[in-house]
């Protein structure tokens, strides 16, 4: 038979280009992030909420807006086999609306409070924190607008990230006004922007909604735009008091704060308090999370004319600001209790011992295969088990177990009557 050759060799196959994927070990840590976050909702009474992971193409169009970017360029939309539009989730916020509206939950207690973490999706260019399918955890606070409430989040979200030992982000804070005194300004910027040599996607993005312009990153923008008209020196008596609610409340909570007033996030339906946390380690991609109020989107979805206030903070990121901090948050130990028989029949009697120990809540793994005692060991070592187990021919004999402490290396006799109670005290 002759030898295959390297052509025709079936080549293996990679993630697709601009995933966020993690494999063990660093999946550990990915982990310990996200459930550290999400405890810290909890903490506040946020309830969690599973979303789907497509959505009808129109409640993005509808909820985040047709001029954003996520909207126009970076959305996955496909027909299903029943020729319907649907779209991979981008955002979470228009979900969640959706699911409260459908749901009822706006006509429970308000606010309603919910948490939820998971993949989303934007066709983006890859980089470093920017990804096409990237990790989230956010949460909304939906049917009451108060301002304490949007203190809540932003305190939220500032005490979820120090939780991890996070400290060298900052908040950025500004207003963006209500329907009774954003068409003024907008108009107002308009005007402005009319009279610049923009390009003609940035005119178009003007006509349809001007804040976008300001948000524009590219120098030759920012410097035309350098005195352009600002939305927070322009609010209504009841924006301009909503916001200054908010900021002394910060103020007494500790939540140091930047007033950022050309500050705008990617999506169309935020209004009053806008808020992002940045992280200057990261280069471009400095964002690792924001958020900010939302009245009206609950009616433009169908729903009652209730407000919302929410946030999404990024899980890659954050993971990207620890390693840049130095900060080495979670638990790298795979189990605590590692097996180690020499033998056949060792080897059965150590698997009913590990099966017992995992019924008791124990977390525990053995070696398999025919391993001698120093690869093992170099399996207890690599799963960084706090004690490893030893049984071989004197241990069968006895109906013992040696148990090796693999911080300090000591070893101990115990017998096997005695030896889950014994692991479960040197465990607490």
């Amino acid at each position: 038979m002759s030898q295959v050759s390297e052509q025709q060799k079936v080549q293996p196959l990679k993630a697709p280009k601009g995933v966020a994927e993690y494999v063990p070990p660093q999946s550990s840590r990915f982990l310990a992030v996200r459930d550290a976050l999400t405890r810290q909702a909890h903490l506040a009474g946020y309830q969690h909420i599973e979303l789907p992971l497509f959505e009808d193409t129109n409640l993005f169009a509808r909820g985040v807006g047709e001029s954003t970017d996520v909207v126009t360029k970076e959305m996955y939309t496909f027909a299903d086999r029943g020729d319907r539009s649907v779209t991979l989730r981008p955002e979470g916020t228009a979900g969640v609306v959706r699911a409260v509206i459908e749901h009822n939950l706006d006509r429970g207690q308000l606010p309603a409070k919910l948490v939820y973490s998971g993949p989303f999706f934007r066709y983006e260019r890859p980089q470093a924190g920017r990804y096409r399918m990237f990790h989230s955890v956010g949460v909304e606070a939906i049917g009451i607008d108060d301002p304490a409430l949007d203190a809540e989040v932003i305190a939220l979200a500032d005490r979820s990230y120090r939780s991890l030992g996070l400290s060298g982000f900052r908040l950025e804070l500004t207003s963006l006004g209500d329907k009774d005194c954003r068409p003024q300004y907008r108009a107002k910027l308009q005007e402005f922007l009319n009279k610049l040599p923009l390009d003609e996607e940035t005119r178009r993005r003007a006509e349809i909604n001007p804040l976008r312009v300001l948000d524009d990153k590219r120098p030759e923008v920012r410097e035309m735009t350098a005195d352009a008209p600002l939305m927070i020196d322009h609010l209504s008596p009841a924006c301009q008091e909503h916001f200054e609610t908010l900021t002394g409340l910060l103020d007494d909570m500790g939540v140091a704060y930047t007033l950022n007033p050309r500050l705008v996030r990617g999506l169309d339906y935020y209004t009053k308090t806008c808020f992002e946390f940045v992280h200057d380690g990261l280069g471009a991609q400095s964002g690792i999370g924001g958020g900010g109020r939302y009245d009206g989107l609950l009616s433009i979805l169908g729903g009652q004319d209730l407000s919302g206030v929410g946030f999404g903070l990024g899980l890659d990121r954050i993971l990207l600001a620890l390693d840049v901090e130095g900060v080495g948050f979670g638990n790298d130990r795979r189990v605590d209790i590692y097996g180690v028989a020499l033998g056949a029949e060792a080897k059965q009697k150590m698997a009913l011992i590990i099966n017992q120990l995992r019924r008791t809540g124990v977390s525990a793994d053995m070696s398999y295969g025919d391993r001698g005692l120093k690869g093992a060991m170099k399996g207890a070592d690599r799963a960084q088990a706090r004690y490893a187990l030893v049984m071989g021919e004197t241990e069968l004999a006895n109906s013992t177990v040696a148990v090796k402490d693999m911080l300090s290396h000591e070893q101990h006799t115990v017998a096997l009557p005695n030896l889950v109670t014994h692991i479960r005290n040197l465990l607490k």
